[in-house]
């Protein structure tokens, strides 16, 4: 059976890239966050955006993460287990002129990566502000909400935010340990949850 394929249109939103256009993925079983959902999401990140490290999960055409950058973050990861995305989100990159300096592009699957991240603290790098994970709706969360929950993961900074996008059918955790949900917000059939430090 033939896959079907559309394209989505992506563009930056707001920032110094702004009005850009992304490539975006050609298939169906990718589902981009719409440009109204990451328009709400920025809005309320807004004040703490500036100069941010930001963590880029089940990144896809890593239009989140280029928004972050457009919008002042320093430095921005970018995370997705297909050879396809990557490739696209480097290319997205160049299409922004997006220094090398500041972004990293990693092919790997999201927990491969953070356990990876975890076990070689405090030599694999810092530890990001934000972090924001779109995996596909039906992914079992748990797993990688707990790696960022445990109290030793050194994932997240002291005032760091982890930002979740889920079905609003999907009820996560009001508490991840370490990490307590303060905010849900619900745009369509799309919800996004927001963690942080007790």
């Amino acid at each position: 059976m033939k896959l079907e394929t559309r394209n989505f249109l992506l563009r930056i939103i707001a920032g110094k890239y702004r009005g850009r256009n992304l490539k975006s993925p050609p298939s169906l079983e990718v589902r981009p966050t719409s440009d109204r959902l990451r328009e709400t999401l920025f809005n309320i990140i807004a004040p703490r955006i500036a100069g941010v490290r930001f963590l880029d999960l089940c990144a896809g055409s890593g239009a989140v993460g280029i928004e972050a950058l457009s919008r002042g973050a320093s430095h921005a990861t970018f995370v997705d287990s297909s050879r396809a995305m990557c490739a696209l989100i480097k290319s997205n990159l160049e299409l922004c002129r997006i220094e090398r300096s500041e972004s990293e592009v990693i092919q790997s699957e999201v927990q491969d990566y953070l356990r990876r991240f975890v076990s070689k603290q405090p030599d694999s790098g810092k530890p990001w502000d934000i972090a924001f994970f779109d995996p596909p709706y039906i992914t079992n969360y748990l797993p990688i909400l707990e790696t960022f929950g445990a109290p030793s993961s050194s994932l997240l900074t002291e005032a760091g935010v982890l930002i979740v996008e889920h079905s609003k059918k999907n009820s996560l955790p009001e508490e991840l340990r370490s990490l307590v949900r303060y905010r849900v917000l619900k745009q369509g059939d799309s919800a996004l949850s927001f963690y942080e430090g007790e």
